[in-house]
């Protein structure tokens, strides 16, 4: 398929782009010995997992059925943390995971049979909130904000740590340097650097922007090198984004154009439903071709097909003036996108797709009716 062909809404994951991001992580994995894990909460595109498994060590997970997809789909090292788990998935957990993560003392206490047992090969570790938050803007993905039920917090640590834990976990950035991954490490070292003599890992979580052209990735390999010379435990990193940043497109066509004031593009896209972030964080996704407003000639609103008044994607300026039946390709669009779209309003999902490094599109999955009516009952 030829990229005029692509039927609209699509996800298109650019091959070559999620090679050269997996790349870097492969070599910051050779370079200094830590363990680079999928954080599928960002990105699941298992169809993938094959390819992204040569680069890197394994998946981490949010819960069961992510787990489950990581142990299928890639195979490799699996990891999971939630802030509570249920019974039933425990039994399962401990057997497909090779870490689980426990958000609270009290809630280890009641799984910790299952690691105590002879036969159990998972890792049980604690996550801890080392109290430093360095984000600004973003307090919805801030876990070291006042209140913060992610983490247990200095003081609600004992002197020993129980039997059967065997690493510590913090995850304290949302795409963030590796600065600040610095600033975090400080505090977690003074708070809780004496626990890392009881344990065998560190997992230093996710949204570090380690594919991101400005990154610091000098200082993170330092930073790596530095904390499994002094204390002498594995490693492990949960990037999300860094898998797929700008590895992604979502196509849309414009289906009509309304006048208030400016004109409004109606497009087979939705914020609401196909890029979420848009409107959680906020977040204004690159396009191409598109501006600023006033930047050019034509300054437009993009909206979609939806009922909700503020499903806006954000004001744009082009060079031409834009038709009905035109195409725009949003950017940076493989990362929490497919894992956070909905069928609100009977919107359609959009289609998936891979663009292979030689041009050519293949169409990995469509969705209809059916999908839309198996989520209800």
């Amino acid at each position: 398929m030829k990229w005029q062909e692509i039927p609209t809404p699509c996800y298109v994951v650019d091959e070559k782009k999620l090679k050269q991001n997996l790349k870097i992580l492969q070599n910051l994995e050779q370079e200094t010995g830590c363990h680079v894990l999928l954080a599928q909460k960002a990105f699941s595109m298992f169809s993938l997992y094959p390819l992204i498994g040569q680069y890197i060590s394994g998946t981490t997970a949010s819960g069961i059925f992510e787990a489950r997809l990581g142990k299928e789909e890639m195979g490799k090292e699996n990891h999971v943390f939630a802030p509570a788990y249920k019974e039933k998935d425990m039994e399962e957990l401990v057997q497909i995971c090779d870490h689980v993560i426990f958000n609270s003392f009290a809630q280890y206490e009641k799984y910790q049979h299952y690691f105590l047992q002879q036969e159990c090969t998972a890792s049980a570790g604690i996550r801890v909130n080392p109290e430093c938050s360095t984000q600004e803007g973003h307090e919805i993905y801030d876990p070291c904000g006042p209140g913060s039920r992610l983490g247990v917090v200095k003081s609600e640590f004992p002197d020993q740590l129980p039997e059967g834990i065997e690493g510590l976990h913090f995850h304290t950035l949302c795409e963030q340097n590796a600065d600040d991954l610095i600033t975090t490490w400080h505090a977690f070292e003074e708070k809780f650097g004496s626990y890392l003599k009881q344990v065998k890992w560190l997992n230093l979580g996710g949204g570090h922007h380690i594919t991101r052209a400005d990154y610091q990735l000098d200082e993170l390999k330092k930073l790596i090198c530095e904390i499994r010379r002094k204390y002498n435990v594995r490693v492990y990193l949960e990037p999300g984004e860094a898998i797929a940043l700008n590895a992604g497109y979502l196509v849309t066509e414009v289906m009509d154009i309304v006048h208030n004031g400016m004109d409004i593009l109606i497009l087979d896209a939705s914020a609401a439903c196909h890029m979420p972030d848009v409107l959680e964080m906020p977040y204004r996704p690159p396009l191409k071709d598109g501006y600023l407003p006033g930047e050019k000639p034509h300054t437009c609103r993009l909206s979609s097909m939806t009922c909700l008044a503020g499903d806006v994607i954000g004001d744009y300026s082009f060079a031409q003036k834009k038709q009905v039946g035109d195409r725009l390709v949003f950017e940076d669009m493989a990362i929490y996108s497919m894992v956070k779209n909905n069928t609100f309003n009977g919107m359609p999902l959009p289609g998936i797709a891979v663009l292979r490094e030689d041009g050519d599109v293949e169409m990995i999955k469509e969705f209809g009716y059916e999908d839309f009516k198996g989520r209800l009952s």
